[in-house]
């Protein structure tokens, strides 16, 4: 489990094509602190760490992953949010985040707002109903709040602060930009549970 805090960016070092996936090597400051099996969000994407040493980590994408992510377009090179798992003695900072990414979103517009930037994101329709106003969303695993939801549904607008800004990859994000979308954790269960409510209604 995960905050949407990103504790730093890495930067891809490797990316190779494997049997039944892709496996990166990350560089970033705090690999040696990681063992064999820890998890790690990278650009909000949970993945298990495979290898570590004092430069980088290694992790392995299966196909699933691969489908559902933007992990299958990345580079060497490229810079990729990060975050360990949380512990549970820790603050939760931001919201609750799986790193189980929902889908692949499109950045529409980013525009500066004085000292911050207002980020329209297009997602897939069928997850509108996990949407709310001032609700949490995280983007390449950053956790963020809603500020503004388009009708019709289809896309959602996120302000970002000066400090997220510099501090993670949302810089890097312009028109066309695919991200990883995870929609609100107790959203989903909600929206679960009032649908299984209904269906044995109507039964």
């Amino acid at each position: 489990m995960f905050t949407g805090i990103v504790e730093e960016v890495g930067s891809i070092a490797v990316a190779e094509p494997m049997a039944g996936g892709r496996r990166l090597s990350i560089a970033c400051s705090f690999s040696d602190e990681l063992r064999v099996d820890e998890s790690v969000a990278v650009n909000g994407v949970c993945l298990t760490v495979v290898r570590a040493d004092a430069g980088a980590f290694d992790a392995v994408a299966v196909e699933e992953t691969l489908a559902r992510t933007t992990l299958g377009s990345r580079g060497a090179g490229e810079r990729v949010n990060l975050e360990r798992a949380l512990r549970l003695a820790g603050r939760l900072d931001g919201h609750l985040v799986q790193g189980h990414v929902d889908g692949v979103g499109e950045v529409v517009s980013v525009d500066a707002l004085g000292d911050s930037h207002v980020v329209r994101v297009r997602y897939p329709e069928r997850f509108a109903t996990l949407l709310v106003e001032k609700g949490s969303v995280a983007i390449d695993g950053i956790s963020l709040t809603v500020s503004r939801l388009d009708e019709p549904p289809g896309t959602f607008e996120v302000a970002l602060i000066p400090h997220t800004w510099e501090n993670t990859t949302a810089a890097g994000w312009g028109p066309g930009a695919a991200v990883n979308v995870e929609f609100d954790l107790v959203g989903k269960y909600a929206m679960r549970a009032a649908g299984l409510r209904t269906d044995n209604a109507s039964g």
